[in-house]
């Protein structure tokens, strides 16, 4: 924190959220910018082209001296939004966020929809502002606060893509293309995390992977009335719960053994750390319906069964009417997106293939039966920070959120940080956010604390400081 004024670093950043991003943020989150794999139309539906050009807008408006922008596109791809401000000391940043968003969702509180943005006792609702249409904000204010002090800081390069929420399955051809102006990162700063709490900064230490696809069942060409069928004609649907309890016991929860990897003991260190700062919080973040409960009661299992522990959903289901259409009629199939959430380490490519062959092989009365895969993802454990990172980290946390820096897991998937993390071993990483609890991304009521995006800029502000002096 050297040289750094840390009451003008806030002043300014809050300045600049409360004037200049909390507008523009607004607007984005009124644009249903679907990722690709939500929208498959989105390059004819232009809302993809909305979402980018508002941010490039305002980018334009930022007085930041050595900014450049430019909008990168691809043929059939995503637009990708880059921009860079010239160092005025050493060193070389990539800073990273995503523009496209997760698909509505049902549920949404009274007065709270996916693309009506509601400022509400410090957060600002709708979907994608935390996941994470901040992020090109956040990333510039914190450049802007060090030059508004004269203070020395990094070439930094921001890069946003539009396809996170689908893989990032246009990203690779991205990243050949802009080889040469990457160059070699000494830092990257991700802003698309969670966080713990409120109340302190959190370091993502690691990602879980990801093994979407679709299960599909057939038993029938056209449905047919249910009494005239029933015992004689299997149901599509029990084909399909034999089948998912190959690769989830119904009762346990527990999955093959292809699907695990050994937990390392930082990971079981780390995990009764952060149990003892969240205690309950870590399930109490949910809205339980009537008396459910956690899986366990152990607190540090839950942590380490969300991060270094295979889980699997089912996000989806088609073949399959509304109650209020459905007829008596056996229905002749049914398909089941299923998305595993892997150990950072395992191979998701190779557990993909395996997953696929235990689904589909001998399947119950010969059934039609069919995994799709959709772009397996590797999860990604970051390398030991230095010790000038660890320490800038919790000097930052201290100084802007008045509490030490956490360190935790995390169970979703950011594959960009993967490809980064195989392109540039040498490289130091801070994965961050501000997805705390109840801010619930992807699903309703998703919400930004304003607060978090304000403290959590002027800490990468120093982050990017002592990058520079590192």
């Amino acid at each position: 924190m050297a040289n750094i004024d840390p009451s003008r670093i806030s002043r300014y950043v809050d300045t600049l959220w409360d004037d200049s991003i909390m507008p523009s943020l607004t607007e984005y989150i009124r644009i249903p910018n679907k990722s690709p794999a939500f929208d498959p139309r989105w390059e004819e539906n232009g809302y993809m082209e909305d979402a980018i050009q508002l941010l490039s807008q305002w980018i334009s408006k930022q007085n930041i001296t050595g900014l450049t922008q430019e909008i990168i596109r691809l043929d059939g791809r995503t637009p990708l939004l880059l921009c860079e401000i010239t160092g005025s000391a050493p060193g070389n940043v990539l800073l990273y966020g995503h523009y496209d968003k997760q698909p509505e969702f049902t549920g949404w509180n009274d007065g709270l929809a996916p693309w009506d943005p509601v400022l509400q006792n410090g957060r600002l609702y709708g979907r994608g502002g935390a996941d994470d249409g901040y992020a090109l904000f956040s990333s510039l204010a914190a450049v802007g606060a060090l030059q508004d002090q004269g203070i020395g800081h990094p070439r930094c390069l921001i890069l946003i893509e539009g396809c996170e929420e689908s893989g990032s399955f246009d990203l690779p051809y991205y990243m050949d293309h802009l080889v040469k102006r990457i160059e070699t990162p000494d830092l990257v700063i991700c802003l698309d995390a969670e966080c713990g709490n409120y109340d302190q900064m959190w370091l993502t230490t690691s990602l879980r992977g990801m093994l979407p696809g679709t299960l599909s069942v057939k038993v029938l060409n056209e449905g047919v009335h249910s009494g005239a069928a029933g015992g004689i004609v299997p149901s599509s649907f029990r084909v399909l719960r034999q089948l998912i309890d190959r690769v989830e016991d119904a009762g346990t929860g527990s999955v093959p053994e292809i699907l695990s990897c050994p937990i390392p003991d930082w990971v079981n260190q780390q995990s009764s750390e952060v149990a003892k700062v969240l205690g309950d919080s870590v399930y109490q973040r949910f809205s339980w319906s009537g008396k459910t409960e956690p899986i366990s009661s152990d607190i540090k299992e839950l942590i380490i069964n969300n991060t270094w522990r295979t889980s699997l959903a089912t996000v989806g289901l088609s073949g399959v009417p509304d109650i209020a259409n459905a007829g008596n009629t056996l229905r002749p199939e049914t398909s089941a997106k299923l998305v595993f959430r892997l150990p950072p380490t395992l191979d998701a490519e190779n557990a993909a293939q395996q997953i696929k062959t235990i689904l589909e092989s001998e399947p119950p009365y010969g059934a039609s039966v069919d995994f799709e895969l959709e772009h397996p993802q590797t999860g990604w454990s970051a390398p030991q920070p230095a010790k000038w990172l660890t320490d800038s980290l919790n000097s930052a946390s201290k100084t802007f959120f008045g509490a030490p820096l956490m360190a935790m897991g995390t169970g979703g998937t950011i594959p960009f940080m993967k490809m980064l993390g195989d392109r540039f071993p040498e490289c130091q990483f801070v994965v961050t956010g501000v997805l705390g609890p109840h801010s619930n991304a992807h699903g309703p009521n998703e919400f930004l604390h304003i607060l978090t995006g304000k403290r959590l800029t002027s800490c990468t502000a120093a982050i990017l400081a002592a990058n520079a002096q590192s």
